[in-house]
């Protein structure tokens, strides 16, 4: 590998690290904050759900941005009104603030991260092709897994103790602390390599953007697959991360023991390093992408079903651990397949709506399965889920059955 390829890499790894763990200081906690704030589960989730309502609003928009002026200017943008929604969230904690509060900060905490979404891959692999890079894109998102894993392992295990330690607001002034030194790294180290800005009305530019999305998106047989899977596999995971934290609390019968909520976001943080550590031996166990993403889900269904069966603390600990190892160490290879399936100007806004996707399925199952919880229970609702996830399996087969080109694990 060239240096300069080795630079590309080394940015982008320093700003997966900044922002994944500006990010996870509140993720084990944020369940606890909704609910001290004076919101139900309903509400809690409800919450939630107008963050992913934000980000299926923007994706595509802040996808075109990134597509037409440039990654750079995307990341940037995301990390100020991540920033700028973080502070405004503390302040309506205090206040105990009415739902459609929450429900309009939460989408603009929404719009912060559809910034991201898209434009730091587009910007990798954009950089990385100009750059010379001959090497195989699982192996590069594999160590960002690792990166992100080692991030959210930190700062979400920090967050609930020092939330513990002080109160549920704190982890949330670090959080926009920790934006700010990330906003000024982006700043000096990012630049827009293999990118062209375009020029011209932004609205034809828009529009030919979006119309190229749509050809290397839904009009792309095997991509428009994996992308329908997405509603129900993003509903399921967002849910699934948010509601192990009260309901781990629940099952140690201690409601104030918040390191434990932070606890819950760090077995998922340590699978995700594990699982970004697995990408190597998955190539050499399995031919196909698509075979690791259909083994992948198939699994996460049993362990979903199993949290609504086996209510045991540890047990419970146990399973969220090998659900998100399934996730961890398929990501990586969900990201190689589709990548390989876009063109480079409408990468990052073909990604983005793929995250619209995943965002959707959060808009529509969140709320329900929030209902579930406040009715039956969380095992009860783990239960839906699991059924939930199961409808992605035959769109994920119906993507192999395309047998496209970035199908197969030795190719990039």
């Amino acid at each position: 590998m060239n240096a300069e390829s080795q630079s590309i890499q080394r940015i982008y790894l320093v700003l997966l690290l900044l922002h994944t763990l500006a990010a996870s200081f509140i993720w084990g906690i944020n369940t606890l904050f909704l609910l001290d704030a004076g919101l139900s589960n309903a509400g809690a989730f409800a919450a939630n759900a107008f963050f992913t309502a934000g980000q299926v609003l923007f994706e595509v928009p802040t996808g075109v941005v990134a597509d037409i002026r440039g990654r750079r200017v995307s990341y940037l943008l995301g990390t100020l009104t991540l920033t700028i929604a973080t502070l405004l969230y503390l302040w309506m904690w205090r206040l105990h603030a009415p739902l459609w509060a929450w429900a309009l900060a939460s989408m603009l905490l929404g719009l912060g991260f559809t910034f991201f979404s898209g434009a730091v891959e587009a910007w990798l692999v954009d950089a990385l092709t100009a750059t010379g890079f001959t090497g195989h894109l699982d192996a590069v998102f594999a160590k960002g897994q690792v990166v992100e894993g080692v991030a959210m392992l930190t700062g979400s295990v920090a967050g609930g103790f020092i939330a513990q330690a002080t109160n549920l607001g704190v982890p949330y002034l670090v959080r926009a602390g920790i934006l700010v030194i990330t906003f000024v790294t982006a700043l000096i180290l990012m630049r827009d390599t293999g990118f062209e800005r375009k020029r011209g009305r932004p609205i034809a530019q828009m529009k030919q953007v979006l119309r190229g999305a749509l050809d290397y998106g839904l009009r792309n047989r095997p991509a428009r697959w994996v992308m329908l899977a997405a509603p129900f596999a993003g509903g399921v995971t967002i849910f699934g991360f948010y509601a192990a934290q009260p309901y781990l609390l629940q099952l140690y019968a201690k409601p104030k023991a918040y390191g434990i909520a932070g606890l819950a976001a760090a077995v998922f943080a340590a699978a995700q390093i594990a699982g970004g550590l697995l990408v190597n031996y998955l190539a050499r166990m399995f031919r196909r992408r698509t075979t690791v993403l259909l083994t992948s889900t198939v699994l996460s269904v049993v362990v979903l079903a199993l949290l609504a069966v086996l209510q045991s603390f540890w047990m419970a600990i146990a399973l969220l651990v090998f659900w998100s190892l399934i996730f961890a160490a398929s990501t990586p290879v969900r990201q190689a397949y589709l990548n390989g399936l876009i063109e480079s100007d409408q990468r990052a806004t073909v990604l983005s709506f793929d995250s619209l996707l995943a965002s959707t399925g959060g808009v529509l199952f969140q709320p329900p399965l929030g209902r579930v919880a406040d009715v039956w229970g969380y095992p009860a609702s783990y239960g839906c889920s699991a059924v939930i996830q199961a409808l992605a399996i035959p769109f994920l087969w119906l993507s192999r059955r395309e047998q496209p080109k970035s199908d197969a694990m030795t190719s990039d």
